[in-house]
C-alpha cells in the first residue's frame, strides 16, 4: 500500500526570516570582515587596544586566528586555552557529571570561569599592561574572561554543526583530547557540560558584544553588528517563523521523509527530522543577500518574554519547552521499546527540572502500522525485567506480545505518552512527536536484537528503565487516558476545534483545527507551536496587520511568539477551497 500522501516537494528545508533595515551592517568573508574590524579598531581612541574573539566550543579557532592575523596586525596574541586548566584537571573536576555511562550524565553546576587559572590570568594581564602601545588579540573559549575588551567579537555556531564535527572526528570536546572518541561520549560531554557553561557565558555577552560572527561554514564566515543582530531578533519575535530543520538516518529509519521533504534519495533512510527543536536547530536571518545562521536559542536568551510569554518564562526560564520532531518508520523498523524517567527521577539523578513527556501524532500510517503502549493486564514485573535482561544478554528474543499492548493506528490518531509509560512506534508509522524539550532521556529497554548503523549495539538502560517504569499503566488505564482522548471544543462556519491531549500529567495542551475557511487564533500570552498536518498550504495572517502574511506548507512546524497575540490561519494556494488540518501545542494554563 502506498502512503496516503503524495510527494510534497514544497516543504521548505531552508526557512529564513528577512531582516529589514540593516543590510549595510553585515559582512561576508574574512577579508571584508577584517576591513570592518580594522575600521572599528581605528575608531578606538587610545594607544593600546584589546580585541577579543570569544568562541563557542566547536568553533574552528585555528581558522579564525589564521585569517584574522593574515589581514590584521597584532602586537600580542593570547590563546584563552593557555590560561584555562589542562584537560586532565578539567575532566577530574567534572567526573561526577560525566559518569561512566555512554549516554547519560548529570547537568553541571559550573560556570566557564571555574576552569580558568587565576594566577595565569594575572600573568597575562601583566603582559597586557606592559604593552604601552599596540593591538592585543585574545581569542578562544573563555577569551572574554581574561581582560576587559575594547572590541568584543563573538564567534558562534549551531548545535547541530557541532555534532557533525563530532561525528566526522574533526572536533573533540573542549579540554578533552578526544577527537577520535565515540560520538555519543562527545555528545554527552557537550550536552551535560560544555554547552551549559558556554551558554551561561553567552547569555551575559549577547548585549555586550560588538559583532557576532557566524562560523558554521568553513572559510565562509558572516558577521553582523550588535545592532543588526539584536534588532533582527526583535523582528523575529513579532511574527511567525520556522527554525531550520535537520534530518538524520537511523537503524529503524524509513522512506517517507525522502519524498515528502524532498531529501537525498541516496541516503539509506531518514529516521529523525528535528523540525522544531530550538535547543538543537538554527535560525536563518537574511540581511540583504547575506544569510546569517545562528543558534535559535539565542532568540530565547535575548527575548524570552516576547517569545515565550510571562507565564511560560516564569515556569521554564530561558528554555523553549515544546518540541516538534518527526519519527519515520515507513518501510523501516520498530523504534526501541523504551521509557522516559518520571519527574522525581530526572531531577534527582540527572539534575533536570522537568521531564520528557511526549505524544505521538500520526501524520501517516500503512495498514499494518501499530504503536506499542503500556503493559497488558496482570503482568509480573519481575518476569518482565528478567526477560528484558535475558533478551539483552542474547539468551532470548524479548516476548513483547506477552507483556506489551499493541494498538493498530491510522492517520490523525494521537497517543499521549506521559513519562514512565513503556512505549514505541512500530514500523510503517510516520509520527509527529509532540513533547517537552528534554529530549535525550530515553531509556531503551529492548532494541529488537539489532546493531546501530555504526555496527555497535545501541545503549540499553535496564537499570534506569526499571526505576522509571510505571507498572499500573495497563490496558484499561491506557485505553481511557492515552488514546485519542478527543473532545470537541467549538465550531463555526467551515471549522471545528478539538482538544486531542495531552494527559493531565503533561504540561502541553494540544488542539486540532479542521477548516475550509479562516480560523481565528490567539496566543493568549504563551508561545504556540503548530504543524500543518493535512493540506498543501496555509497562510498565517495578522488581523491587525502586525506582520506580513506567512505561508506554511504540509508537515512544516512553525512558531507563533507569545507577543503576536491574535492571528488567523486559512487554506491558501493549492489548498484553497479544500480542508486543511492544523495541530497546535502550547503550555497548559
Amino acid at each position: 500500500m502506498k502512503t496516503s500522501v503524495e510527494r510534497k516537494a514544497n516543504y521548505e528545508k531552508h526557512p529564513s526570516v528577512k531582516i529589514k533595515g540593516y543590510d549595510e551592517q553585515v559582512w561576508k568573508g574574512y577579508e571584508n570582515i577584517a576591513n570592518e574590524i580594522d575600521k572599528a579598531i581605528a575608531n578606538i581612541n587610545q594607544e593600546k587596544k584589546i580585541i577579543t574573539i570569544e568562541c563557542y566550543p566547536g568553533v574552528r579557532e585555528e581558522e579564525v586566528l589564521q585569517e584574522f592575523t593574515n589581514y590584521l596586525n597584532f602586537d600580542l596574541v593570547i590563546n584563552a586555552d593557555d590560561v584555562s586548566y589542562d584537560s586532565e584537571k578539567v575532566t577530574k573536576m567534572i567526573e561526577r557529571q560525566l559518569t561512566d555511562d555512554r549516554v547519560f550524565g548529570v547537568m553541571t553546576p559550573y560556570s566557564l570561569a571555574d576552569f580558568f587559572d587565576s594566577n595565569k590570568i594575572r600573568q597575562i594581564q601583566s603582559q597586557i599592561e606592559e604593552l604601552e602601545v599596540g593591538n592585543v588579540l585574545i581569542y578562544g573559549v573563555g577569551a572574554s574572561l581574561i581582560s576587559e575588551s575594547d572590541l568584543l567579537l563573538y564567534a558562534d555556531l549551531a548545535r547541530w554543526e557541532i555534532q557533525k564535527r563530532y561525528e566526522s572526528k574533526e572536533k573533540g570536546n573542549w579540554k578533552a583530547n578526544n577527537r577520535n572518541a565515540d560520538p555519543l561520549l562527545k555528545y554527552k560531554r557537550g550536552y551535560f557540560f560544555e554547552w551549559r557553561i558556554a551558554d551561561r557565558l553567552k547569555k551575559e555577552l549577547l548585549t555586550k558584544l560588538d559583532y557576532l560572527i557566524d562560523t558554521n561554514l568553513e572559510h565562509q564566515p558572516k558577521m553582523v553588528t550588535k545592532e543588526a543582530f539584536l534588532n533582527g531578533l526583535q523582528q523575529v519575535v513579532k511574527r511567525p517563523f520556522r527554525v531550520v530543520p535537520y534530518f538524520k538516518p537511523g537503524v529503524w529509519g524509513g522512506q517517507w521523509m525522502k519524498e515528502v521533504c524532498d531529501l537525498d534519495r541516496d541516503e539509506v533512510n531518514y529516521a529523525w527530522a528535528f523540525d522544531c527543536v530550538p535547543e538543537e536547530n538554527s535560525l536563518y536571518l537574511d540581511y540583504g543577500n547575506v544569510r546569517v545562521e545562528i543558534p535559535s536559542m539565542n532568540l530565547v536568551y535575548y527575548k524570552p518574554v516576547d517569545l515565550l510569554g510571562n507565564r511560560v518564562h516564569g515556569r521554564f526560564g530561558l528554555e523553549f519547552p515544546i518540541r516538534f520532531d518527526f519519527l519515520d518508520t515507513m518501510d523501516g523498523q520498530n523504534l526501541s521499546l523504551q521509557v522516559h524517567p518520571p519527574t522525581e527521577q530526572i531531577q534527582e539523578q540527572f539534575g533536570m527540572h522537568y521531564t520528557q513527556d511526549e505524544s505521538y501524532y500520526l501524520l501517516d500510517a500503512k495498514d499494518d502500522a501499530v504503536v506499542y503502549l503500556g503493559f497488558k493486564d496482570n503482568v509480573d514485573s519481575e518476569e518482565v525485567l528478567n526477560d528484558l535482561k535475558r533478551a539483552n544478554n542474547g539468551e532470548i528474543s524479548f516476548p513483547d506480545e506477552k507483556y506489551i499492548n499493541k494498538y493498530p493506528v491510522q492517520k490523525h490518531d494521537h497517543f499521549s505518552i506521559p513519562a514512565g509509560t513503556i512505549h514505541c512506534s512500530g514500523k510503517n508509522c510516520m509520527v509527529l512527536e509532540i513533547s517537552s524539550s528534554v529530549y535525550i532521556f530515553t531509556f531503551k529497554l529492548w532494541d529488537w536484537g539489532r546493531v546501530d548503523l555504526d555496527g555497535k549495539p545501541r545503549p540499553v538502560h535496564i537499570e534506569n528503565g526499571e526505576k522509571a517504569l510505571q507498572w499500573d499503566r495497563t490496558k484499561e488505564w491506557v485505553d481511557e487516558n492515552l488514546i485519542n482522548t478527543v473532545e470537541s471544543v467549538s465550531s463555526g462556519d467551515g471549522w471545528i476545534e478539538e482538544k486531542t491531549g495531552l494527559h493531565e500529567r503533561e504540561f502541553i495542551e494540544t488542539r486540532r483545527h479542521w477548516s475550509t475557511k479562516k480560523v481565528h487564533h490567539h496566543t493568549n500570552g504563551g508561545v504556540n507551536v503548530l504543524n500543518l498536518v493535512e493540506g498543501e498550504e496555509a497562510v498565517v495572517e495578522s488581523p491587525i496587520n502586525a506582520f506580513e502574511p506567512y505561508v506554511v506548507h504540509y508537515a512544516e512546524s512553525f512558531i507563533i511568539p507569545a507577543s503576536v497575540g491574535p492571528y488567523t490561519i486559512r487554506p491558501y494556494g493549492k489548498s484553497e477551497g479544500k480542508r486543511i488540518t492544523i495541530i497546535k501545542a502550547y503550555v497548559r494554563h
